[in-house]
């Protein structure tokens, strides 16, 4: 049975539907809680890694000593080529243990906004059957450079750097489409301060609105998650 480890860097921030499709693809769960201190498993023992999001940013080591350990697992873990998928915080991550800058972005972008593939994007093999446009849910104030080598996969009005295929094995995700309604009520509540009036920043009844939005997110979460897999070479 193939193992997905995910690490988790605060308690309401979960790979939320991802779970669901691993299951279903007959994956084997295990979880590094940081914000518990747990330890991390030898890479080689894991053969999908997912790097969830979190509040705190890529350089906030001071504050996290975790990072810094996280970082050289990340690093480690690249060095042996491990399928890995970073959402948000953890593509920043991964962006920033592939040499990449990490910085603020000139926006923060909370809500649902669409998403655009980029020429790049629409051509390559992993994003196919995905829509040129779809509505996505974002919350980052900070923003990932297009590692050296890597892909630029998807843009939005917000923020040019949305997604990244580094040599078919990293792919990162500024956005989130693994949300549930349980999940952004939970960003809500631990990070109603960031909610003001700004450009692209909605209200909290637009961003705890529509729920139809999960279900138009679904099918192409999956489609990318399945996609990746088979450029992996994941399969059983």
């Amino acid at each position: 049975m193939k193992r997905l480890h995910y690490l988790q860097h605060v308690p309401f921030e979960t790979p939320g539907l991802i779970l669901d499709w691993a299951q279903d693809a007959g994956f084997e769960i295990s979880r590094t809680a940081l914000y518990g201190g747990d330890g991390f498993p030898p890479p080689g023992e894991i053969d999908l890694l997912v790097v969830m999001g979190g509040p705190m940013g890529v350089h906030d080591e001071e504050a996290y000593p975790w990072l810094v350990e996280e970082k050289r697992f990340l690093n480690q873990a690249l060095k042996e080529k491990i399928p890995c998928i970073g959402i948000c915080l953890g593509a920043q991550l991964l962006a920033a243990v592939l040499g990449a800058e990490v910085r603020s972005n000139r926006y923060k972008e909370i809500g649902w906004f669409p998403v655009e593939l980029t020429e790049e994007g629409r051509d390559h093999p992993l994003l196919q059957d995905i829509p040129d446009r779809f509505l996505a849910f974002h919350w980052h104030g900070d923003t990932f450079e297009i590692p050296s080598g890597a892909v630029h996969l998807a843009r939005s009005e917000a923020c040019e750097n949305q997604a990244f295929l580094y040599e078919d094995y990293v792919l990162g995700l500024q956005f989130h489409l693994e949300v549930g309604p349980e999940n952004v009520a939970a960003l809500v509540e631990h990070c109603e301060h960031e909610i003001i009036d700004a450009p692209y920043i909605q209200t909290k009844e637009a961003i705890l609105g529509d729920h139809d939005l999960y279900e138009q997110m679904r099918p192409i979460l999956y489609e990318l998650l399945g996609n990746f897999v088979d450029l992996t070479e994941l399969e059983d």
